[in-house]
């Protein structure tokens, strides 16, 4: 058994590393240029929504209060009529990059703790670079890709987006995986 505390090394730099792998996807490839379609009449529906000045956060239309009013005619009739839209509100203004990049960083080194959690409970020390690899690299890919799935599933997400992010993090847990086997007490 290796503790997490010994695998604080492969633990950071792992998160230094898919931070940069993920800087060059987002910034220099440009496959997820197509993960949100552009509306028609983009400039009415801004100026449709823009007057309630609705303040950021996730909402649904049309939205029922509970199970019961859900299988009311008439909400059943809004769901018919239509449009039904699931939306995410973004405060206005550029977006904060600053504060989603340390997010995203936090965010790598949980991964990369719970991969060396499962894989020291799993791994001796001086194991092979392989063995360290696979188990890193599956609970990698499960923390970066799995819950992805379900926005495609409840949310109805775009399967390519979808797809095309699990992609990115079965990239991520490559990068993970290496890290861990070359630095393996």
């Amino acid at each position: 058994m290796v503790s997490v505390t010994a695998l604080w090394l492969p633990i950071l730099l792992s998160a230094v590393f898919v931070f940069i792998v993920s800087s060059i996807i987002h910034m220099v490839l440009s496959y997820h240029e197509s993960d949100f379609a552009k509306i028609s009449k983009e400039d009415e529906v801004r100026g449709a929504l823009g007057k309630f000045m609705i303040p950021p956060g996730d909402y649904m239309i049309p939205r029922a209060q509970n199970q019961k009013e859900m299988n009311s005619p008439e909400f059943i009739a809004k769901m018919n009529e239509g449009p039904v839209v699931i939306m995410t509100v973004l405060k206005n203004g550029p977006m904060a990059i600053g504060e989603s990049l340390i997010q995203w960083f936090a965010y790598s080194i949980v991964v990369g703790i719970f991969a060396a959690y499962i894989t020291g409970q799993a791994v001796k020390p001086g194991a092979h670079y392989l063995e360290v690899f696979q188990f890193a690299g599956c609970m990698a890919f499960a923390g970066y890709s799995l819950a992805l799935l379900q926005n495609s599933i409840w949310f109805k997400r775009g399967w390519s987006a979808t797809f095309k992010s699990m992609a990115d993090g079965l990239v991520y847990a490559l990068v993970t995986a290496g890290t861990f086997g070359w630095l393996w007490p």
